[in-house]
């Protein structure tokens, strides 16, 4: 990560962090690396429903201009569709103004190639380097100015590309939505109910404020009320950007992105479509889900947290299927990231297919207890390498056994170290969390009074 572009883009307060100033001169230097002489640069650009979007959007687009390069706007719509533009439609790269799932005085700017993945690394390094330099780009003149084109027709295209992706009617189908006041507020509702279901919808009255709070896939429980006090067949809750997806069944028992894994992923091997692939996870992934692969003698893999780590052992092995725990499931025969509406689609073919309610096809996955601790520290590398914090890291991997394990890891974002542990019962994972915990203040690492 470098100084501005975390794993998943530029990401922060809205003009604290983020600033206008920032986007202009990040489409400066987009605009002025991918035009040339011979061909003005085309990049595409969304954003979700933030107030501070707008700002944002206007100030890339007049940094892109600027350069020589056109912008073309689908608007408020999801990271997933500004994917699927940028690598079917001929665009140099694309830019998605979202911070996800974060509150909305945040913002963020998500950067993807041409190919539809996270942009490369090289073309990150290239622009931290230019935000913090003198801008020395040339500045377009007369008809080397570029312009910005309304594209809400790349949008559609994208609503009719899921559609086409549906392998059942859903009519007689109740499902519930909650869009989270972003990107899909409008787009999961024409989806579903082009496909014929009876729709159920919260989460889709964006004013620019609202957007995640109390609701979305990190809300679960507005989506399970929509669907047990409406007796509805399933529920389906996104991000604000909509690259994540958690379920609700029949019964209203949450399905997060390890059990939907699981039921596609046995779902695929039921019909012989897995071959020799393997489902792709991360480190954060429950001990039940792997137990429950072992048993249908399904592979796995392991990556760091983080979406894009995934997607890129997924192109090395070419699996099929992978995702993190949070709802970023992805389906690479059909997507290059995480993508919420997908997701969902691929859910109900599974139930459809089968002819079951979703609460029998995940109900053979247990779920280990798991216990989460986030420790506030000085210095994150420190922590993690000191002597005595591994000694009690070891003791607790010891005392567990088979039955359960240890995780250590740093936050990405904060300074902050993170403790999980899974055991048989609760109490285990807590005793071991505790044990480790403890150790970090004994030894100093953690901050005080935090």
């Amino acid at each position: 990560m470098g100084k501005y572009f975390g794993t998943d883009g530029f990401r922060g307060e809205a003009n604290k962090d983020l600033t206008a100033m920032h986007a202009f001169k990040l489409g400066r230097f987009l605009g002025s690396y991918y035009s040339s002489a011979a061909r003005r640069a085309k990049v595409v650009i969304g954003k979700d429903t933030r107030a501070s979007g707008y700002m944002l959007e206007d100030a890339l687009c007049a940094g892109l201009t600027s350069a020589g390069a056109d912008a073309y706007l689908l608007h408020v719509t999801t990271t997933p569709s500004v994917s699927y533009v940028a690598r079917t439609e001929d665009f140099d790269c694309g830019a998605m103004i979202s911070a996800s799932h974060n509150p909305y005085w945040d913002n963020g700017i998500k950067l993807i190639n041409s190919d539809g993945e996270k942009m490369d690394d090289l073309v990150i390094e290239r622009a931290e380097a230019f935000l913090d330099a003198e801008d020395t780009a040339p500045y377009a003149q007369r008809d080397h100015i570029g312009r910005v084109i309304d594209y809400a027709a790349g949008r559609n295209r994208y609503v009719g590309y899921l559609i086409s992706l549906a392998t059942h009617s859903y009519k007689g189908v109740r499902v519930g939505l909650d869009c989270s006041n972003g990107s899909t507020w409008q787009l999961g509702e024409a989806v579903f109910k082009a496909l014929g279901a009876d729709v159920y919808v919260v989460g889709n009255r964006p004013d620019g404020e609202n957007i995640n709070k109390g609701c979305g896939s990190t809300h679960i429980e507005n989506l399970q009320k929509l669907v047990t006090d409406n007796k509805l067949d399933v529920g389906f809750a996104f991000d604000g950007d909509a690259d994540r997806c958690i379920a609700v069944d029949e019964k209203g028992q949450v399905v997060n992105g390890d059990r939907i894994m699981y039921v596609y992923a046995k779902y695929m091997n039921m019909r012989g479509k897995l071959g020799d692939t393997h489902v792709v996870t991360t480190v954060m992934s429950n001990m039940g889900l792997y137990r429950a692969l072992d048993a249908l003698g399904i592979g796995y893999e392991q990556t760091a947290v983080g979406d894009r780590y995934v997607y890129e052992r997924m192109r090395e092995r070419g699996d099929l299927i992978g995702g993190e725990e949070s709802g970023h499931i992805i389906f690479s025969k059909y997507a290059t990231t995480g993508d919420g509406l997908l997701t969902a689609i691929k859910l109900m073919q599974a139930m459809l297919s089968q002819k079951r309610p979703l609460s029998e096809l995940h109900a053979d996955m247990i779920t280990y207890p798991q216990v989460l601790v986030n420790v506030r520290v000085d210095d994150k590398q420190a922590a993690i390498d000191d002597p005595d914090v591994q000694a009690a890291k070891q003791a607790a991997e010891e005392k567990l056994g088979a039955d359960g394990r240890v995780l250590l890891r740093k936050s990405g974002t904060e300074p902050v170290v993170r403790v999980m542990s899974e055991a048989s019962t609760h109490e285990a994972a807590q005793a071991a969390v505790k044990g480790i915990v403890d150790m970090l203040h004994q030894t100093g690492h953690a901050l005080k009074g935090v």
